[in-house]
């Protein structure tokens, strides 16, 4: 009788090409996964940015009795504490601390006073989207 304890040559070849393959199948599929995570993300949407911006700021236009504190080019403080924020270096909208927008090219607060309402005007520009609003606080 043969023995037939162990592994052959012909077996351990076998195994090592079946490896191989699943090695190099696993290394294409995780390359498309993380290339395409890369675009993913880096797309930006100019409508659903303003969308974003315009939620946060209309809530906060519509608080009750708000009032403006400061109104610089790129930025704006309410008297509750919140301030919104451009900053160019990172093409992103703040709201304190947060960011609430990105792949924004320019953004500007401006603050008057018409028939007597005080009204923001913000022109927001992202990609080849330009949009401006006015805002009318109810005080």
């Amino acid at each position: 009788m043969k023995n037939e304890k162990g592994v052959t040559l012909i077996s351990l070849t076998v195994y090592i090409i079946v490896m191989a393959i699943v090695v190099g199948i696993v290394a294409i599929i995780s390359t498309f996964f993380y290339k395409n995570v890369k675009n993913v993300s880096q797309t930006v949407d100019p409508i659903t940015e303003y969308t974003k911006f315009n939620s946060f700021f209309t809530e906060e236009i519509n608080n009750g009795d708000i009032r403006i504190l400061e109104c610089g080019n790129d930025y704006i403080v309410f008297d509750n504490g919140i301030q919104y924020t451009f900053i160019e270096a990172n093409k992103g909208i703040y709201r304190d601390k947060v960011k609430i927008c990105r792949g924004i090219d320019k953004c500007t607060f401006e603050n008057k006073i018409q028939n007597g309402k005080n009204i923001i005007e913000v022109k927001f520009e992202a990609k080849n989207e330009k949009k401006t609003t006015t805002y009318t606080l109810n005080n």
